[in-house]
């Protein structure tokens, strides 16, 4: 997938942005990154509403998506 998608997100939860982008729950973490040496990001959001969030994994502002699938 190399668009963005939008979620609601809730405040002060937090969240696993997965990183390498092998994960089947884009933009979520599932675990998959076990042999690329890679991380999830985990983060949380200040408020609770709607946002766009990155599923190419070249975003700079992760895990927002930046437009960088462009």
């Amino acid at each position: 997938m190399n668009n963005s998608i939008k979620l609601q997100l809730e405040a002060n939860k937090n969240y696993t942005w997965c990183t390498c982008g092998l994960s089947s729950r884009l933009p979520f973490c599932n675990g998959k990154h076990s042999d690329t040496g890679l991380r999830p990001l985990i983060f949380s959001v200040n408020k609770t509403k709607n946002y766009l969030l990155c599923t190419c994994q070249r975003t700079q502002d992760a895990p927002f998506c930046d437009g960088s699938h462009k």
